[in-house]
C-alpha cells in the first residue's frame, strides 16, 4: 500500500464517522422539522393533515412572530455591545494595565460560563423580585419610601431586565478569548510604540484591536448564533415570554407552540424561520467583518 492510497484511508477513516453523526444530528433534525412545517400536527397523535405552507402564512399574520423577532434582534445588538465591549475592556484591563490580582479577576469574570444559565435565571430572579430582591433593597437606601419595581413583571423593564443576566454570562469566555490573543502579541510592538510616543488609545488601536480582530469576529458571530438560538432558555427561566408577550422571543414562542398549545407544524414553521434568519445573518456579519479585515491589513 503506496502512501497515497494510506492517505486517502486515513481521510476515508476519520472523515465518514464525522460526516455520519453529523447527519444524524445535525441535518437529519432540520429536514425533519421542514418536513413537520407542512402538516397540521398536534406532536402527539398519529394523524397529521398536509396543509403545505398554511403555518407559514399563519406566520405573517401573527403579530407575536414580528414583536419576537424584534426582541431577539433586541437582544443581539445589546448582547453584542455589551459582552463583546466588556471583554475586550477587561481582556486589556488585565493584560495591558497588568492590573492588581489579574488571576482573581479572570477567575471571576469567568464563573458564569461554569454556571449552567438555568442557575443563572434563577439568581436574577431572585434579584429582581419586587419585594425581597436585592436590586430593590439597595435602590430603597437612596429612597424616602420602599422601592418595589417589578422589574419581569412590567412591560417597559422586562426587556431590559434580561440583559444584565446575559451578558454577565457570556463576558467571561470573551474575555479569556482576548486575553489569551493579547499575550500573543509580541511586547517589542508595544515598546516601539512607547518610544514613538503612542498613546494608550493609539496603541489599544492601531496594534491591539487589528492584532485580536480575528478572536474579536469569532466573539461577536459567537454572541449573535447563540443569542438568536439560544435566548428561549433565560428567557423562559425568568419570564416565560410575559408579561403580555413583552419578552417573547422566537425560541420561547416556538416552545409555547409545540409543547404548550401542541400545534406542533406552526412551531416547526417557527424553526424553519429562526434556521434562515440566522444564516442570513451569520453570512452578512461574515461579509461586512471581511470587509473590515481587509481595510485594516
Amino acid at each position: 500500500m503506496n502512501w497515497k492510497t494510506k492517505r486517502k484511508l486515513f481521510i476515508f477513516v476519520f472523515t465518514v464517522p464525522t460526516l455520519l453523526f453529523f447527519c444524524l444530528f445535525m441535518i437529519y433534525p432540520i429536514v425533519q422539522g421542514l418536513y413537520v412545517s407542512f402538516f397540521d400536527w398536534s406532536g402527539g397523535s398519529e394523524t397529521k393533515t398536509f396543509i403545505g405552507f398554511d403555518n407559514y402564512k399563519e406566520m405573517l399574520n401573527d403579530p407575536i412572530i414580528g414583536h419576537a423577532i424584534y426582541n431577539d434582534y433586541f437582544l443581539v445588538f445589546w448582547k453584542v455591545i455589551g459582552i463583546v465591549g466588556l471583554g475586550i475592556f477587561f481582556a486589556v484591563a488585565v493584560t495591558r494595565f497588568r492590573l492588581k490580582g489579574a488571576g482573581f479577576f479572570r477567575q471571576v469574570f469567568f464563573i458564569p460560563n461554569i454556571l449552567s444559565v438555568v442557575v443563572i435565571g434563577v439568581l436574577w430572579n431572585y434579584i429582581y423580585n419586587p419585594s425581597i430582591g436585592f436590586l430593590n433593597s439597595f435602590l430603597s437606601l437612596f429612597t424616602e419610601n420602599k422601592v418595589e419595581i417589578s422589574y419581569l413583571g412590567d412591560e417597559a423593564y422586562a426587556m431590559w431586565s434580561l440583559l444584565p443576566p446575559a451578558i454577565w454570562a457570556g463576558v467571561g469566555f470573551v474575555m479569556v478569548l482576548l486575553v489569551a490573543s493579547i499575550l500573543n502579541i509580541p511586547a517589542e510592538l508595544y515598546e516601539a510604540a512607547n518610544l514613538d510616543g503612542a498613546s494608550q488609545w493609539q496603541q489599544f488601536t492601531r496594534i491591539t484591536m487589528p492584532l485580536t480582530w480575528e478572536q474579536i469576529k469569532v466573539s461577536i458571530l459567537w454572541v449573535v448564533m447563540t443569542t438568536l438560538n439560544g435566548s428561549f432558555v433565560i428567557v423562559w427561566i425568568m419570564t416565560e415570554g410575559g408579561p403580555d408577550n413583552a419578552t417573547q422571543v422566537m425560541g420561547s414562542y416556538l416552545y409555547q407552540m409545540g409543547f404548550r398549545q401542541f400545534h406542533m407544524g406552526y412551531a416547526s414553521a417557527i424553526g424553519a424561520l429562526i434556521l434562515v434568519l440566522s444564516l442570513i445573518t451569520t453570512l452578512a456579519l461574515q461579509r461586512i467583518m471581511r470587509r473590515d479585515t481587509h481595510e485594516m491589513s
